[in-house]
């Protein structure tokens, strides 16, 4: 089944066809009309070097002003011939007739029953074009009806093409396929969507996170800030640390910067709870700290700091190289880089 994109907005065609494999374009009066085109003409010229296959409305109160239609289109300067689309009639079919006579294509649209498909089809039609969603509003079996001109044309040899028109939703796309049409016209907002699934989604994501976690590491993640404090100094300087650091945690190194322990916001707020403002003055060595704190190496995978996380229930961890810190790491860093979904936080 070939797909076409039914519009007349020039973004959205540009966009369609950078896929390199929408067959062709449809387009109608209507269209033009809401995106506010005055000059049609121009538009057809513009939309004949932009498409490989491009389907235009030829109107006309008879055969004759139908032909005469075509035929001045044609007198522009386009850079491919469109096809004529015409609406079902007795008006209509002949002039489709004498119109496939001279060479051209024509596809004949607006049609509701398969007595229309079939005078389109002896007509000499190229595509015959029933309306899904305008069938459907009014109650109709649409699909029954693509599904009765398919089997007509298989059935008798007719030179034409049943096209699903008038997409009102994804679904209409699946039931196209399984009518066993030969062409779909669709606006481009279902056609973005076609390749929508919420299980697609959530399997690509876990690939991604599961890619990410063996082949990034540790530091290509780490903040530049790596706020570190002697446990002598006193609580005031650590809160100042981690105020202008914006993390919640210090890291305690000893003379030879070695890690010591981490002391965290949480740590702060209960000794502050259990014992007041009285204690910013004293040292950290006097309030306490988590001594043997999480570490991980810099050049550890990510996989790694995530078990970690995982055994151990902290929300960060104190990297290091040869036992000297070098930053933080903290699961909200892998959540805003996408490593990690937020049921890990």
């Amino acid at each position: 089944m070939q797909l076409y994109l039914d519009s007349v907005d020039f973004t959205e065609i540009e966009a369609a066809f950078e896929y390199g494999f929408i067959s062709g374009l449809t387009t109608t009066p209507t269209f033009m009309h809401r995106h506010g085109i005055t000059d049609i003409d121009g538009a057809i010229v513009k939309l004949s070097g932009m498409v490989p296959e491009l389907q235009v409305e030829a109107l006309g109160d008879s055969p004759d002003e139908i032909v005469a239609e075509a035929e001045r289109i044609l007198a522009l300067p386009l850079e491919r011939e469109p096809v004529f689309k015409v609406p079902i009639s007795i008006d209509g079919v002949r002039a489709c007739n004498r119109l496939v006579s001279k060479g051209h294509r024509v596809n004949v649209h607006l049609i509701y029953t398969l007595n229309q498909a079939y005078m389109a089809m002896e007509a000499g039609a190229s595509f015959v074009c029933p309306l899904a969603g305008r069938l459907q509003d009014q109650g109709h079996d649409a699909i029954t009806l693509y599904e009765q001109c398919v089997d007509v044309i298989d059935r008798y040899g007719y030179d034409a093409k049943v096209m699903f028109s008038s997409v009102r939703y994804v679904e209409h796309v699946r039931q196209a396929m399984l009518a066993g049409v030969h062409v779909c016209t669709a606006p481009y907002s279902i056609i973005r969507k076609l390749c929508d699934n919420s299980l697609t989604a959530l399997g690509t994501a876990q690939f991604r996170e599961h890619t990410a976690l063996m082949t990034t590491r540790v530091g290509a993640l780490i903040s530049a800030e790596n706020p570190t404090c002697s446990e002598n100094e006193t609580l005031s300087a650590a809160m100042v640390k981690m105020t202008e650091s914006r993390l919640g945690t210090v890291t305690l190194v000893g003379n030879d910067g070695d890690v010591l322990g981490v002391f965290t916001d949480g740590d702060l707020r209960r000794r502050l709870q259990a014992d007041g403002k009285a204690i910013l003055d004293k040292s950290i060595s006097e309030i306490g700290y988590s001594k043997n704190p999480v570490t991980v190496e810099i050049q550890s995978l990510l996989d790694e700091a995530v078990r970690l996380f995982e055994k151990h229930h902290v929300d960060s961890i104190v990297v290091v190289k040869n036992n000297k810190p070098v930053g933080m790491l903290d699961i909200q860093d892998l959540v805003r880089q996408g490593i990690l979904g937020q049921e890990h936080l």
